[in-house]
């Protein structure tokens, strides 16, 4: 089964915002952009705005698709809207008891992600 998931890139002073999936999820410890599951009705920029409302208490300001990603993780496969955002209304923080920090963008190559984040990172590094 193909489960489709929204997430942002946010941008903003040269930093980008992460969360760190807790440790009993699907790949679990690791960094990873905000967002998740699109909704049966949902379009991939509502699931995103409706993630991020919830997740991280921001309102995203005219998100732009910046890749698209289909990873098969063996268990699971997913394909992934990525979104840069570098407008947005509110305060990001982790709602839900997730570690969430900014880091320079040139941190990310040190962090740990899902697998198939490493192809976003690595195009937002080469940026």
């Amino acid at each position: 089964m193909l489960i489709h998931v929204a997430a942002a890139i946010i941008l903003s002073e040269g930093k980008v915002f992460l969360a760190k999936r807790a440790e009993h999820l699907h790949q679990g410890g690791l960094w990873e952009f905000p967002g998740g599951k699109c909704e049966a009705s949902e379009s991939p920029e509502q699931a995103l705005i409706r993630e991020l409302q919830e997740e991280i208490a921001i309102t995203p300001k005219n998100p732009v698709l910046f890749e698209s990603v289909t990873h098969d993780y063996g268990d699971k496969k997913v394909s992934l809207s990525f979104f840069l955002v570098e407008l947005f209304d509110g305060v990001a923080q982790g709602n839900e008891g997730q570690k969430v920090a900014w880091f320079n963008l040139s941190e990310l190559a040190e962090l740990d992600f899902p697998e198939a984040n490493k192809q976003v990172v690595n195009k937002l590094l080469a940026r």
